[in-house]
Formats: structure tokens, C-alpha cells, sequence
């Protein structure tokens, strides 16, 4: 049936070593991706399907129950509040669209594991664990960036976007117009872009030959695909891929420094002057931690509590490099409004905007840890401006 069949622009062909890689450049959340996917493995008639999956967003896209089993205490002590946000604010873009155009995120990768299936294909999901993506890029990023990409993410995503429509998707996974996109990309977050693009491109790559059989199709993001095909037959490590990023030497180095500098600057007040700086830098420390600590938890929308909490936290904590106020307050507000199963089993009816973000009390507790955290480290950067300034 192959040779009667008629590939399209989305399908790149490469042969290595006796096999043959029909890699299949998809939008996820396309129509035509979906019916493409099919006809292609039904043509092939492959021995193994390989999807730019791995085992937690398998699950995440298999197992409706998957948001039952999460634990708003375990989440914000494990200090995964933000990676869990990130991942709801990619999710509800996907899925916004995918309303849009009646179809569900991922819908060609789910295609493509049930037509392996049917034909009797060994299924290899070749993409790297998507915490260790999400880490290995989080590390990349100084504290600003961080600020700046999240900032940036929430606009884009829960604040609604414009219009797209499954002609402007098509032109999208066009190769040429990908290249100049992943260019841009590229000049814009070039930190961002080597572990979460270049480094998948190697890892799915090598995954998808080492695949058993002759004949593999693979299924993938399109902006993938020009990176994967300059991959084939070179050596790629993926154990070291897999590895989590080192903790920074200076940054841990720092975390244990500023604090006994902010109390060594304290000791120095107090023993000048019969302790009159001690009591401006006390001062200088104190408002602004406490004040934008305070603030941020209030713009999340954090009951009296937890703003009580945050304001009086947010400059102990910045002096105690083991615990953030994010994790205090946090586990103030979750301790509050006590998420049930009920709420978690809504986020994705909820969490199409940034309302319903608010509206549900899970996702609430969340954006109350992370931007209490927020304004606690920016409250501290300011506190230290101000301390070297009286010193000065």
C-alpha cells in the first residue's frame, strides 16, 4: 500500500543502516495531523510508532483521574508549584485552541498509539521525561528570566490570544516558515532553547533509532523535525541528557552568603552608633520584604490570613536559605481553602483563562505560592539595595 500512497511535505523519509524513518511532522492540535497520522501508518504498515511522548505526559493524556491524585501540600513543599503552573498555562493554550478548531491537544500523538496498536506496531515513547526537560531549562534561566518567560506565558495563555485557524496551522508546520520561527526563537530565549529544543531533537533522534524494525514512523512536533534530521547517525548520550542539572555552586554558595551578610551588616548597625543604623537597617530589610511579599500575595487573590502570613514571614524566610515565603504562605492558603478532589477533577474545565485560574481554589492556592515567593525575592533584592546604601 506504500507505494500507492502519495506523502506530503509534513513527511520526512530518512534511511540508516537497512531502515527506513518516516518521521511525521504534526500541530498538536490539528486536524489534519490527526488524519495524516493514520493514513501514513496504515501505508507503512511499520514495526514500530514512536511518539514525541514519555511516560508522565502518557499518562498525563491516558489517565483521566491523573489530577485526583495530586496533593496540594506535597506539591508546594516539593517546590514543584511552578512547574505545575507552567504546565497548566501550556495546557490551557493547547486546549483553547484545540476548542477552537474541535479537536484535543496531543489528538494526532493518541492517534498514532492506537493505530500502533492496530497494526500490530511496538510502541516507543521517545521523548525525554518532561521533568528533567523542565528542570534542565529552569536552570538556564537567571532569576529575571524566570520572571520574564513565566510573565510572559501567563499573558500569552490565560489572557486569550488571538484567533488561529487550521489554514494558518498548516502554513505553520511548513518547514521554511518553522526554520525562521526556531531562528527568532532562538535570538530571543537562547537559554531556553538549547534544553528544551536542541537537546529533545538529539533525544528523540536517537531514541527513534535505536526503535526495533525496519520500517518506523515517528510522530512528532513539526518545529522538531529539521533539528532531528541533521541528528541522524550522530553519537548521542541520552543518560547524559537524562541528568538533572547540578544544583549552582554559587548559587548554593550565595544562598548561605547574602543572608549571613544581611545579619553581618546588622551586627555592624547595631555596634555603630549605640545601634541607630541597626535600627535603619532593620528597617530596610523588614518594609520592603514584608511590603511586597504582602502585595503579590493579595494580587493572587490569598485570603487576609495569608497576607497576614506573608507580610510577617517574607523577611525571616529571605534569611533562611532552606525555606521560601512561597512555601509558608502556600501552605497557609492551601491550609485555608482546603482543595478537594472536586477541584482538582475541574481544572481543566476551569483553567481556560486567567478567571478561571482564580476560580478554582487549587490552581488559587498555586498562584498564591508562586508570586508570594516572588515578591519575597524581589522584596530581598530591594532590602540589600537599601542595606548597602545606608552602609555606603
Amino acid at each position: 500500500m506504500e507505494n500507492n500512497y502519495e506523502f506530503s511535505e509534513n513527511v520526512t523519509i530518512l534511511k540508516k543502516d537497512g531502515k527506513t524513518f518516516y518521521i511525521v511532522g504534526t500541530a498538536h492540535i490539528s486536524k489534519k495531523s490527526v488524519e495524516e497520522v493514520k493514513e501514513v501508518i496504515d501505508a507503512v504498515q511499520p514495526d514500530t510508532v514512536c511518539v514525541e511522548l514519555c511516560e508522565t505526559r502518557y499518562k498525563s493524556l491516558t489517565d483521566e483521574n491523573v489530577w485526583k491524585k495530586l496533593n496540594i501540600f506535597e506539591v508546594i513543599k516539593q517546590g514543584k508549584t511552578l512547574y505545575l503552573l507552567a504546565h497548566l498555562a501550556l495546557s490551557s493554550f493547547q486546549r483553547r485552541m484545540g476548542e477552537k478548531l474541535g479537536v484535543k491537544p496531543g489528538a494526532e500523538l493518541m492517534a498514532a498509539v492506537q493505530k500502533a496498536e492496530e497494526v500490530d506496531a511496538e510502541l516507543v515513547l521517545a521523548d525525554r521525561n518532561v521533568q528533567t526537560t523542565l528542570k534542565r531549562t529552569w536552570a538556564n534561566l537567571s532569576f529575571w528570566d524566570k520572571a520574564n518567560v513565566f510573565g510572559g506565558l501567563v499573558a500569552s495563555t490565560f489572557t486569550g490570544g488571538g484567533e488561529i485557524t487550521e489554514e494558518e496551522l498548516e502554513k505553520i508546520k511548513q518547514k521554511d516558515q518553522l526554520s525562521e520561527m526556531m531562528k527568532e526563537f532562538a535570538k530571543t530565549f537562547p537559554s531556553i532553547k538549547e534544553p528544551l529544543i536542541d537537546e529533545r531533537d538529539q533525544y528523540l533522534m536517537s531514541s527513534i533509532e535505536e526503535a526495533p524494525g525496519e520500517k518506523i514512523v515517528a510522530v512528532v512536533g513539526a518545529g522538531h523535525v529539521e533539528g532531528m534530521t541533521k541528528q541522524l547517525g550522530q553519537h548521542i548520550d541520552r543518560d547524559k541528557l537524562d541528568e538533572l542539572p547540578p544544583k549552582g555552586k554559587w548559587g548554593g554558595i550565595l544562598k548561605w552568603v547574602i543572608p549571613l551578610l544581611v545579619l553581618g551588616a546588622f551586627y555592624f548597625g547595631y555596634q555603630k552608633n549605640a545601634g541607630k543604623d541597626f535600627y535603619y537597617l532593620l528597617q530596610a530589610w523588614i518594609i520592603p520584604n514584608s511590603i511586597m511579599c504582602a502585595v503579590l500575595a493579595a494580587v493572587a487573590g490569598a485570603k487576609l490570613l495569608s497576607i497576614v502570613v506573608a507580610f510577617i514571614a517574607s523577611p525571616i524566610t529571605s534569611l533562611n536559605p532552606t525555606i521560601g515565603a512561597g512555601i509558608v504562605v502556600g501552605l497557609t492558603e492551601a491550609w485555608l481553602r482546603k482543595p478537594t478532589v472536586e477541584d482538582c477533577e475541574r481544572i481543566n474545565q476551569d483553567v481556560k483563562n486567567l478567571r478561571g485560574v482564580y476560580k478554582n481554589p487549587f490552581t488559587r492556592v498555586l498562584l498564591v505560592a508562586f508570586l508570594s515567593n516572588m515578591g519575597s525575592a524581589m522584596g530581598a533584592w530591594i532590602g540589600i539595595g537599601w542595606i548597602v546604601k545606608i552602609l555606603a
